[in-house]
């Protein structure tokens, strides 16, 4: 059935595809936040154990979203480590990472994640794409926001 909401299908596919690097992106950080709280030790254990689970947290609502806009535009989302492994830029946990290096590389992820999203603002925003801006938007907000936490925390 021809999907009729007023962006066209180039854009849609496009807007598609950003989003779903965007959701490989976000699941890829997702699951090394998660290492991350398993794994961490160290003084800063209890803090950064809860700030992990609630970045982990928040990256799961996030990718489900993500994922159920992919779909309004009549496009299949990527749902497999494989197809993530092909469109992520956020690279996956090394698993020996010292609780320092482990605030370092979330800061990593999370403005890769701020870049990815900013990469598909412009087509989302040539098509009028409306629903897709204001998720891009909140993305970028939550991202810039956790990567300024974990940056602080690094500072003395």
């Amino acid at each position: 059935m021809k999907i009729e909401i007023g962006i066209n299908d180039r854009d849609r596919e496009a807007i598609a595809l950003g989003l779903s690097k965007l959701l490989a992106d976000s699941y890829t950080l997702y699951l090394k936040t998660h290492n991350y709280h398993w794994n961490v030790t160290g003084p800063l254990f209890n803090t950064l154990h809860l700030m992990f689970e609630q970045q982990y947290t928040e990256l799961a609502a996030a990718v489900d979203e993500i994922a159920e806009r992919i779909r309004a535009l009549g496009v299949a989302a990527p749902g497999s480590y494989k197809a993530f492994s092909a469109l992520a830029t956020v690279e996956e946990a090394r698993g020996d990472e010292t609780a320092e290096e482990m605030i370092r590389e979330l800061v990593i992820g999370q403005e890769a994640v701020v870049r990815t999203a900013r990469d598909v603002f412009p087509t989302a925003d040539r098509a009028s794409d409306e629903p897709t801006a204001d998720l891009l938007t909140q993305r970028m907000q939550v991202h810039e926001k956790n990567a300024w936490m974990l940056r602080s925390m690094l500072e003395n």
